[in-house]
């Protein structure tokens, strides 16, 4: 293992044809969190594909809640099952298939379709995403020195969400019609002869974000070296369970690690809550179409591209832990302002905002102060999570980085669905999704509360396992 790597890991200042490779992961996987996650199809299902939307709202956020909980329950396990097997390639390559069939099938996804079949799709989609990144994630010590890991992460999250937004701009300009004209903002016909009145024009992303990422995970699987293979899956399997259960008694005895995957576990549910719930709640709120919400995700990813660039600099110069905490505090603001912001107002009713047209995109005051408030998260979010990934890399050795990351997975999820389950319950029983998004303000002020008391970087030895 020794010397593959040292032949392998990037030079500081320098990125190799194996570490590149491996930042198209991020590039290959991006899509389905941005145009079927966030923009466009889960304000499609909403919307559109369902007549109540309170309730598909509440659907879409349970949904979410499902997948949570059995990451959160099978990371750790696959995490540290990948310590003893070696390889990660075919853990990924087996969730690839997964990903993309349950991906293509959202096609089905008609107005009127059961529910339950596209939450399942969703459910598996997601969960087959999240546990290759579990895996793609484990092997980023070995590649990258402690050094430049910031760097790395960052841009490979800006590249994540440069990939994310060619395919929104490519489905904004080519494919979503408008409902009233039939028309691309381009004045052209959706291509393919897509419908937006029986929703194509939505459900076809699942199919493009399943090739999109066929196609570029591929320069990982032949360029970026692999660990040795380790043990046989059986014994892989019998070993990493009794490691699980050594690495979750360990932790507790590295307070440092342990205090940042608690606060960690924390933050990260308020993002995930608002990464999942953004865009259902705007196109609940202001009944944009898939257009609206394209260009509205196309916003986001432009600045989040910068805000990665930026945060990779930042990471370098001042560490992980200050652009984490500079990326929570705008999200709070940026969540502070969705909640304030009802249809004729913002900031709970002390700046009106006079509707005076509703002809155009964006026409309303209120929709241009959303589009503000979702320039901050666009900021935020991606430092916040790249970042996030580099302070574990910083902190654990290259042995133990694969169920280390498996518990960072956990802590990413553990109480995701608390998230989700809080919005789910809040609006239901209110009526109101704004009450429901507030309580993802909950989620981020207190994990950035514990993350500030954190040292950095958590750097307490290992106990032998």
């Amino acid at each position: 293992m020794a010397d593959v790597i040292g032949s392998e890991t990037v030079k500081h200042g320098q990125i190799n044809k194996g570490v590149a490779s491996w930042m198209m992961f991020d590039w290959a996987a991006q899509p389905f969190f941005t145009v079927v996650t966030t923009f466009i199809f889960g304000p499609y299902f909403v919307n559109r594909m369902t007549s109540d939307s309170v309730a598909a709202q509440t659907a879409w956020s349970t949904t979410a809640t499902i997948a949570g909980i059995i990451i959160a329950v099978l990371a750790p396990i696959l995490g540290s099952i990948a310590d003893k097997s070696g390889s990660r390639k075919p853990w990924i390559a087996a969730f690839a298939v997964v990903k993309i069939l349950s991906l293509s099938l959202l096609w089905t996804a008609a107005p009127g379709a059961p529910v339950v079949w596209v939450a399942t799709l969703f459910i598996l989609a997601t969960v087959a995403a999240e546990f290759s990144i579990v895996f793609n994630d484990s092997m980023m010590p070995r590649l990258v020195n402690s050094q430049d890991v910031g760097r790395v992460s960052n841009i490979a999250w800006g590249l994540g969400y440069l990939g994310g937004m060619l395919v929104l701009i490519s489905i904004v300009l080519f494919v979503a019609g408008s409902p009233e004209t039939g028309k691309t903002i381009l004045g052209i016909d959706p291509l393919f002869g897509l419908d937006p009145e029986q929703g194509e024009d939505a459900r076809i992303t699942g199919p493009i974000s399943a090739l999109w990422y066929l196609v570029f995970i591929l320069p990982m699987f032949l360029f970026t070296p692999d660990a040795a293979k380790g043990k046989a899956l059986g014994a892989a399997v019998s070993s990493g369970l009794r490691e699980i259960r050594n690495t979750l008694a360990e932790v507790k005895t590295r307070p440092s690690i342990f205090r940042f995957l608690i606060a960690r576990m924390i933050y990260q549910d308020g993002v995930n809550g608002i990464l999942i719930l953004g865009g259902v709640f705007a196109a609940a709120m202001f009944g944009w179409s898939t257009m609206e919400m394209g260009i509205y995700g196309i916003i986001l990813n432009i600045v989040a591209i910068f805000g990665c660039l930026i945060a990779g600099r930042i990471d370098l110069t001042l560490g992980s832990k200050t652009v984490i905490i500079i990326g929570l505090l705008l999200l709070l603001t940026a969540t502070l302002g969705i909640v304030s912001t009802g249809s004729d107002y913002t900031l709970f009713g002390l700046m009106s905002l006079p509707i005076v047209t509703t002809e155009g995109l964006f026409a309303t005051p209120a929709e241009k102060a959303y589009i503000v408030y979702g320039v901050l998260i666009g900021l935020a979010f991606g430092p916040v999570q790249a970042s996030s990934r580099s302070y574990l890399a910083r902190s654990v050795s290259i042995d133990e980085s694969g169920r280390y990351f498996g518990l960072y997975a956990l802590s990413g999820r553990a109480t995701s669905f608390l998230a989700t389950l809080s919005f789910s319950v809040l609006t239901a029983w209110t009526a109101s999704p704004q009450i429901g998004m507030a309580s993802m303000i909950v989620f981020l002020g207190g994990g950035l509360l514990l993350l500030i008391g954190t040292p950095y970087p958590a750097k307490e030895k290992s106990a032998a396992l």
